[in-house]
Formats: C-alpha cells, sequence, structure tokens
C-alpha cells in the first residue's frame, strides 16, 4: 500500500508540472487577427452614436471606439479593424461561424445568449433599458395606454420578447407588427401604421434624431419596461481573446476613474506615481504580458480613443447629437453603475 501511495504521488506531482509548465491559454482568435493584421468587428448596419458609417465609409460610434481600442492595443494601430454591418439576425450566427472576431452592436447580455449559443458576454458598455416612442399628439403618457393598440417592433430581438411579456403581465393586448429589419420597422412607425415603436431608449433617441421628418413631434415615453445591459459578446471557448476583449473595456472605465485621458496619457506615463496609473500605463507592473500583449497596450487604447468617459460624451453625451445624459452610466463613485474590475 505505501509503495502505491509513493507511486500515485509520484505521478501526481508528474501531472501538477505538466499542468504548470502548459501554455495559459488555448485560444487560436488572437493568432488569427495578428496573422491578417486587422480586427474583424461585427457592428449595426447604422444606428447613429453606436455604430455608424457616413458617407465616406467612415465609422463612428460608442461600439465602433470599443473595436478601435482592441485594435490600438493589439496591433498598435486603431485603423486595423474591418467593420461587418450586420442585422439582429444575423449577428450572433456572424460570431459563431467565425466570420468575425467580436460582436460589438448594441447587443444585450442576457443568460440564454451568454449560456446557449456558444458565445460568451463580456463587458456591459452602456446600461440601457427598453423604452417606447409615440407621437407627440397621441398624448399617451404611459405604455399602459397601449390596451389593444399596434406597436411596431423588430423580431429577433430581445426587445420583441419583453413587449410580449409587458402586454400579458398587464392585460393589454398589445397587437405587435414584426419586422425583420429595423428600417422597415421605424418606416412602418414614422407612417402612422403603429402608434409606437419600441427598442432599447438609446436607440430611440438615434432613430428619432435621424429618421423623424420633425424630432419634436415625436415623444420618448420615460417609462422603461427591462433592462438591458449591453455590451461586446465573443466565442465561447477562447480564454485569451475573451480576457483581451474585458480587459480593454475595463482600462477604459478605469482610466477614466484615475483621470487618464486622451490628452495627458502621455504625460502621466513619465510623471504619475500613482500605482494603479502606472499599472495601466504599462510604466510600473506589466499587466500586457498576462493577455499576450506588451506593456504599452492599454496606452495606447486611450490614446487612440479616450477613456471610457470621453468615448460616451464624443458619441452620445449631452453635447453629442443624441443628447443622452450620463445617467446610470457614470462612474460608480458618481452615482453610476460604471465599476471596473481592478487592474492589478
Amino acid at each position: 500500500m505505501k509503495k502505491f501511495d509513493t507511486r500515485c504521488l509520484t505521478l501526481a506531482i508528474a501531472l501538477g508540472g505538466m499542468i504548470a509548465s502548459a501554455p495559459a491559454w488555448a485560444g487560436k482568435t488572437l493568432d488569427g487577427v495578428k496573422s491578417r493584421g486587422q480586427v474583424v468587428c461585427g457592428v449595426h448596419t447604422g444606428l447613429a452614436g453606436f455604430s455608424a458609417a457616413d458617407s465616406a465609409g467612415k465609422w463612428t460610434g460608442l461600439d465602433v471606439d470599443v473595436c478601435r481600442a482592441i485594435a490600438a492595443a493589439v496591433l498598435s494601430d486603431p485603423e486595423k479593424v474591418k467593420y461587418v454591418p450586420l442585422t439582429a439576425q444575423q449577428r450572433f450566427t456572424a460570431l459563431q461561424s467565425g466570420e468575425i472576431d467580436v460582436l460589438s452592436r448594441n447587443t444585450t447580455l442576457t443568460l440564454t445568449r451568454d449560456a446557449s449559443l456558444g458565445l460568451e458576454g463580456t463587458v456591459v458598455t452602456y446600461y440601457d433599458g427598453q423604452g417606447f416612442i409615440v407621437p407627440k399628439k397621441s398624448n399617451i403618457k404611459s405604455p399602459k395606454q397601449f390596451k389593444n393598440q399596434t406597436v411596431c417592433v423588430q423580431s429577433g430581438t430581445t426587445t420583441e420578447k419583453n413587449l410580449t411579456d409587458y402586454s400579458k403581465a398587464n392585460n393589454l393586448n398589445i397587437k405587435t407588427v414584426v419586422f425583420e429589419k429595423e428600417e422597415a420597422a421605424t418606416a412602418a412607425y414614422f407612417a402612422g401604421r403603429c402608434i409606437s415603436y419600441t427598442t432599447d431608449a438609446s436607440g430611440l433617441a438615434s432613430i428619432r434624431n435621424k429618421v423623424a421628418t420633425n424630432p419634436a413631434d415625436h415623444v420618448i415615453l420615460p417609462d422603461l419596461v427591462s433592462k438591458e445591459p449591453l455590451g461586446p459578446m465573443v466565442r465561447r471557448g477562447d480564454d485569451e481573446w475573451t480576457a483581451i476583449v474585458k480587459w480593454v473595456i475595463y482600462g477604459l472605465i478605469e482610466a477614466e476613474e484615475y483621470g487618464i485621458t486622451q490628452a495627458n496619457v502621455d504625460q502621466l506615463k513619465t510623471s504619475s506615481q500613482d500605482p494603479v496609473v502606472k499599472r495601466i500605463l504599462g510604466t510600473g507592473e506589466d499587466m500586457g504580458k498576462l493577455l499576450g500583449l506588451d506593456k504599452d497596450w492599454m496606452a495606447r487604447a486611450i490614446k487612440a480613443t479616450g477613456n471610457y468617459g470621453e468615448i460616451f460624451e464624443r458619441n452620445v453625451g449631452p453635447k453629442s447629437a443624441l443628447g443622452l445624459p450620463r445617467g446610470i452610466n457614470n462612474q460608480w463613485n458618481k452615482g453610476g453603475l460604471m465599476y471596473a474590475l481592478p487592474m492589478r
């Protein structure tokens, strides 16, 4: 028995040594990104403030800036991104099949999507909720006034399911008019086919600003009927790539908390003695090597896009075309929900 125990112990030690010496990561996405010299990013077909292309084909928006930050961190160039516009129905298949490396497209992170599609949610980049837009002349003040009314909605979204739940919970018998494409759904609403169109409140602001002949003729109701935490998704099973996407976003959030901006990042690299700032910028402990990146990965990302607050203000904030309040998307120490895991 003693001899058997000794052999088992020897085998356990040997196996332990093999495990300890094995590579920390087994994913292939990073290798693919590096070999092609490009991050392939799935985005919305056109949602102002989040991901939209101008007449010259230049993409901008909060979701676009996430892609640019990832490219800056991994490839040292925020412009090395290929944008693939995807509808709600196309987005998950594109990620599952490997057509894209990351889905950064106003997508709600849910249990079903995280656990049954072979995909994984990363970090919330915008806390939202489902809202409703109605004609101002309708004098509707709450979605509870929608009894027996028609509401336009896009198929293949959490919005469609939430609307059904809300109607049943409040005994409203809402008649849903479902469209495959967002453009068709919004066109039907603005043509008067439905009393309301419903989607994420941020999306409603974007659509009203972009599509309405006179935005003032349409009101976004204050009631939100769901939680819609929006954030990028990646393929499940590639721990290396998942960690990179997560920590680039956390780094942007933590950079704002510690006052690191697009304008001062270079100066802080040489002047700051704050241990957290030094870790973020690679002048203290080297956090990049834990992700398979160099020590300047996060400094490049911040220099390319600014911190999370700068990204928010530029694309969707009060001074942008959308004019959305910071609200719950503020930093945790300013009454919001943006809370980065510690970079240490």
